[in-house]
């Protein structure tokens, strides 16, 4: 295996949970001085993909973690016994109702706020954080209707404290090549970005693997939306300077008929399973088209519910070039060998490596040729971005400083989803975007992964 990450080994290293603490410690010991100041993290939600954030951060050092809180009782203990295992003392456990989260968050021994629960509870939780003077790291979506976006920006602005939805494919190493490339000019003026969400869940997300609905199931009962936009968006705002001179204007979507699930059922459980009697609200396909303020346009496509092997479809394209993540290739006009032919995106994956992945890279080299060399990486978390972008998180609440990702980046990707929804419950009408930063977008300039 060749000593960057696979790209074709992100499916795999998204669907699988970390190694441990003991694992990811040995392996890559990225280990903060002792003369750092940790920072004081409270944890809200510890089920799959929290107690992989605890793991993590465990692992990564400078961090501790006083109170968990979660309402599932196992998954409280499993996430307490975590933390003491790594020779921590037992973090505090809040679980008696679903309020209980107010008694961690109004702790005065806690930095920051980390919110891995349901959607529904992603903005509330967040809005305490930051009314309580603590930094908040937010699973994705940050906001799930217009109100909770503006609720987050309002209260943003009424705090000053920041606000960071957990957007790791923001933090993917491709992803940041990429943007260093479109900076050094090398794609010209970028006018067009597809990207999508294209990703089978049905029988381990939504459901289980016995058919048991699961808590994402419900929203495909009740919604008909671009549900999961902030993966196939996480990139795409960088790239576009969204936020920072150019901004999202007009928003159309269509969604195709709902066949997928009940389809999926009858074949595996039978046509009397009440799952594949069901009637679901979401269409199987979503495509939305975005024109921004300068009159540039997104597609994004939200694909959950087909079989089909997982990808993002990351396009942009610009006066000078493309680059094509499916293809794992670029072309450059003036530069690329051939005319109109596609090139290998690797050589520039190398020349533009981003100065956040070349400590991982280095690490990962030692490595090479090790049995468990794929093992670590999935202890860094989906190829190494839930490091990046929890190691971001945390130099911002050590230094005070904003987070990499603030709260108008987190509510413009999330607010696809109640946009989407209006547009396709009109018939495909376009529907306006507010304008979260009030103005703001047409003079700040682009700050997100810029190297010093």
């Amino acid at each position: 295996m060749h000593d960057k990450f696979d790209r074709r080994e992100f499916l795999k290293i998204g669907s699988a949970t970390t190694l441990g603490v003991g694992t990811l410690t040995t392996a890559f010991n990225f280990g903060v001085a002792e003369e750092v100041k940790p920072v004081r993290l409270g944890m809200i939600g510890v089920g799959g993909r929290g107690t992989s954030h605890v793991e993590l951060l465990l692992a990564m050092g400078g961090v501790e973690i006083p109170a968990i809180c979660d309402i599932n009782q196992e998954h409280l203990n499993h996430a307490q016994s975590l933390v003491e295992k790594a020779g921590r003392k037992r973090p505090e456990g809040y679980g008696r109702d679903v309020e209980d989260y107010q008694r961690l968050v109004y702790r005065d021994d806690l930095d920051a706020v980390l919110i891995a629960t349901y959607w529904d509870w992603h903005t509330p939780m967040a809005v305490c954080a930051m009314k309580s003077g603590k930094y908040a790291a937010v699973e994705v979506p940050a906001g799930l209707t217009m109100q909770d976006c503006w609720d987050l920006v309002n209260t943003h602005e009424e705090t000053g404290v920041p606000c960071m939805m957990l957007e790791n494919w923001s933090f993917r190493r491709d992803n940041l090549a990429v943007l260093k490339m479109i900076r050094a000019g090398l794609l010209g003026e970028v006018v067009h970005c597809h990207c999508a969400h294209s990703h089978n869940c049905i029988d381990h997300w939504f459901f289980d693997s016995e058919g048991n609905m699961r808590w994402g199931g419900e929203y495909l009962v009740k919604y008909n939306a671009s549900q999961y936009t902030t993966h196939a968006l996480g990139p795409v705002f960088g790239w576009m300077d969204i936020g920072c001179g150019d901004y999202f204007d007009k928003v159309v979507s269509f969604a195709n008929r709902s066949l997928g699930i009940n389809h999926y059922f009858q074949n595996k459980f039978g046509a009397n399973h009440p799952n594949a009697k069901r009637k679901y609200a979401q269409g199987d396909i979503v495509t939305t088209l975005v024109k921004t303020k300068k009159g540039n346009t997104v597609v994004i496509n939200y694909d959950m519910q087909l079989p089909r092997p997982y990808d993002n479809r990351w396009e942009v394209q610009g006066t000078e070039g493309i680059y094509n993540e499916q293809r794992n290739s670029v072309y450059l006009a003036g530069r690329s060998p051939k005319y109109e032919e596609w090139e290998s995106f690797d050589p520039y994956q190398e020349k533009y490596e981003h100065t956040w992945w070349k400590p991982v890279q280095q690490k990962a080299s030692t490595k090479r040729g090790a049995k468990n060399e794929i093992g670590d990486q999935i202890a860094l978390g989906h190829g190494g971005a839930d490091y990046q972008e929890l190691n971001q998180f945390l130099k911002a609440v050590r230094n005070k400083t904003q987070t990499p990702v603030d709260v108008y980046d987190s509510v413009i990707m999330s607010v696809i989803n109640p946009l989407s929804a209006k547009s396709i419950a009109e018939g495909g009408a376009t529907v306006d975007c507010p304008d979260f930063t009030r103005g703001k977008w047409q003079t700040k300039k682009p700050a997100f992964a810029f190297e010093i």
